[in-house]
């Protein structure tokens, strides 16, 4: 497996990033220890929206998650009357499958906007054949074999690379997904956390000087927290979803490891701005299996020696790191590279000083490792 993994050590101050349904931190038991946890959807997401905003990709290179199909369909067919167009687009998603109930499919469906492109000229070119008679108003609807085979290949991922990335599930047309070509673990802090509660007032302007009451009142969970975070691209499977693609599969996986690393999810950001860039931030590329080291810290790091929990944390990461090279051998070939802003020593890892330094160093290996056959 021709690979791409990322390692962040990041030290975030006191947040509330990602929250369970009571609106309480997500948090996770590991090694025995209460930790800081955040899930790797949320994660994802904010890749996804870096993607769009910084911008690392364009357009055409991204996908959307929606139940809106249809708007969007029918934005790309606005000179087409309403009506007969409403009834081809609706034919058209019965016939791959989306039933289509009061405008929206009936879950959210993750397509690549050059599918969505294409799909709505397949639409056009076919406008007697899908506004012919009644809507179908059924999932699997039949229309002509040869057009449903044709809609059926517009859905090959259309060159997205997020969706290329983080794969697509469709429960009711299995062949149309499409294998995730990385892997995103949980976040975990390094370390034991306890929650803390914050107890805040907020003050009615309007009130009358007499009344000295809080306008209301209430308390938000939060914690601070050293965390590792941790991903994995499979390049063979990335290059693959973007059929062949290679150039387009090295650009991809290097957006994917700025955007990793520089972002976290957005939850209570107004309320806490923990806007903290990573400490530590490593990369290894190469051809073997990928390894996830949270075991490194199993064990929780303590503070001690008036030490930085960040540092300790990195000198945990590398130690576990070089114990699995003696154990089971590096990657071969294999490529490696740190950013490393901690007091930590840093063993058998190349070191630069800049995310754009460590970035060149990740392009130059991740063309040779793409050049390799097999």
């Amino acid at each position: 497996m021709k690979l791409l993994e990322v390692h962040v050590i990041q030290t975030v101050a006191p947040s509330n990033l990602n929250r369970d349904d009571t609106g309480s931190p997500k948090d996770a038991l590991f090694g025995g220890y209460r930790r800081a946890r955040i899930s790797s959807q949320a994660q994802k997401r904010a890749v996804r929206v870096a993607f769009k905003d910084w911008p690392l990709l364009s357009e055409e290179e991204r996908a959307v998650r929606t139940r809106r199909l249809m708007d969007a369909l029918l934005g790309k067919l606005s000179d087409i009357p309403e009506e007969q167009a409403r009834l081809a687009v609706e034919n058209a998603l019965n016939a791959l499958g989306f039933g289509v109930r009061e405008g929206r499919t009936e879950y959210l469906l993750f397509l690549g906007n050059y599918e969505l492109s294409r799909l709505a000229e397949l639409i056009r070119n076919n406008l007697e054949k899908l506004s012919a008679g009644p809507a179908k108003g059924k999932k699997g609807a039949e229309v002509d074999a040869e057009l449903k085979r044709a809609l059926e290949r517009v859905l090959d991922g259309g060159k997205a690379v997020d969706l290329a990335l983080f794969g697509r599930m469709l429960a009711d047309r299995p062949e149309l997904g499409v294998d995730a070509a990385a892997q995103v673990a949980h976040a975990l802090s390094t370390h034991k956390v306890d929650r803390e509660f914050d107890f805040y007032t907020a003050v009615d302007d309007l009130n009358p000087k007499e009344d000295t009451g809080a306008g209301m009142m209430g308390d938000v969970e939060f914690y601070s927290a050293t965390m590792y975070r941790y991903a994995v691209v499979n390049l063979d499977q990335l290059a693959a979803n973007l059929q062949g693609d290679v150039e387009l599969a090295l650009r991809g996986a290097l957006a994917f490891l700025e955007a990793f690393a520089l972002t976290l999810p957005s939850g209570k950001q107004n309320s806490f701005a923990a806007h903290n860039p990573p400490l530590f931030l490593a990369f290894r590329a190469g051809v073997g299996l990928p390894r996830n080291l949270a075991t490194a810290f199993e064990r929780p790091v303590w503070p001690k020696d008036g030490r930085a929990l960040s540092a300790l944390s990195v000198e945990a990461l590398v130690q576990e790191w070089n114990k699995f090279d003696r154990a089971y051998g590096p990657l071969n070939p294999e490529w490696k590279g740190a950013l490393n802003l901690t007091e930590a020593e840093v063993e058998n890892l190349p070191v630069v000083e800049g995310l754009g330094s460590l970035k060149q160093e990740a392009e130059k290996a991740l063309r040779e490792l793409l050049a390799l056959g097999g």
